[in-house]
């Protein structure tokens, strides 16, 4: 069986901080991520998908955390076709116009050229002091099966080559009749990691928890079950504390994944306060047994 690391979506979560899951002592951001480094070997950065990182952040994440620690980072919005804030983007790539959001085709050739190239750029220091785990692209749920999204998928993964990519899809087709084992004898043939998702189903963006590896990395995400899977408000969305009989459920599941991948990435997606953790840890412990 590979290597199962568990972790959380986030260590900086405004919730999360009013938890009273760090000690008190742990009151800058050093410490805290030397604190959460203690208690998990994997933490997710999303924040990556609001705006680029840039060098001198993932410098100090890379400094402050122990050797064998491991950072995934989310793709930057525009990198995945999703509605970017133009103030996102670095000031000298901002197109003129006055748009609040862009897409890819709204920016000139170069300057999209240039976002991919800085947004690669900033993860050297992870890379350099080997904690960079993979990059994760999580597609719209516009993003439906078809070739010219395939080919989309090989680009990605060409751009971003030697780093490791790993898929997440938001639009069911993917997995809909035949076209479930087609979408992952795809990721198989070309070496590209699934993220399986589990997710509250009935809603548009729903995926099912398709339970596969398709490389020898692979990967799990928990998203929750609220009630509330639509709203605007992120908490309101992830606020969802599984019950141990859930993750208890999943936990063979998890193994039986691990047994196919020679390492398995699992995140608890679930940021509310300190639901992730809590639950985090107790995968492990249900895992450990």
């Amino acid at each position: 069986m590979g290597q199962v690391k568990v972790g959380t979506a986030s260590w900086t979560d405004k919730t999360l901080l009013e938890s009273g899951w760090y000690p008190a002592d742990a009151d800058t951001p050093q410490a805290r991520l030397g604190y959460y480094a203690k208690q998990f070997p994997l933490v997710e950065v999303d924040s990556t998908y609001y705006a680029p990182p840039n060098e001198q952040t993932t410098r100090l994440w890379a400094g402050r955390t122990p050797g064998g620690f491991t950072f995934n980072v989310k793709a930057f919005s525009l990198l995945t076709g999703h509605p970017t804030k133009v103030s996102a983007l670095p000031k000298d790539l901002r197109p003129e116009g006055g748009k609040a959001n862009v897409y890819p085709k709204d920016l000139p050739a170069q300057a999209y050229e240039d976002v991919w190239t800085r947004f690669l750029a900033a993860l050297d220091p992870l890379v350099e002091a080997g904690k960079l785990g993979l990059v994760l692209f999580q597609f719209p749920p516009w993003f439906t099966i078809r070739r010219s999204n395939k080919q989309l998928l090989l680009e990605v993964a060409a751009r971003c080559k030697p780093l490791r990519v790993a898929i997440e899809f938001r639009h069911k087709s993917w997995f809909e009749g035949d076209n479930r084992a087609e979408t992952l004898e795809f990721l198989r043939t070309h070496d590209l990691p699934y993220v399986v998702v589990d997710m509250p189903q009935g809603h548009r963006t729903s995926v099912p928890p398709v339970v596969e590896a398709t490389s020898d990395l692979a990967a799990v995400r928990f998203h929750g079950h609220s009630e509330r899977w639509e709203s605007k408000d992120i908490h309101e969305k992830f606020g969802y504390l599984y019950s141990e009989r859930e993750l208890a459920d999943w936990a063979p599941r998890i193994q039986s994944l691990a047994a196919t991948a020679e390492a398995t990435h699992v995140l608890m997606n679930n940021c509310y306060r300190d639901y992730a953790q809590r639950n985090a840890a107790d995968l492990i412990g249900l895992l450990d047994r």
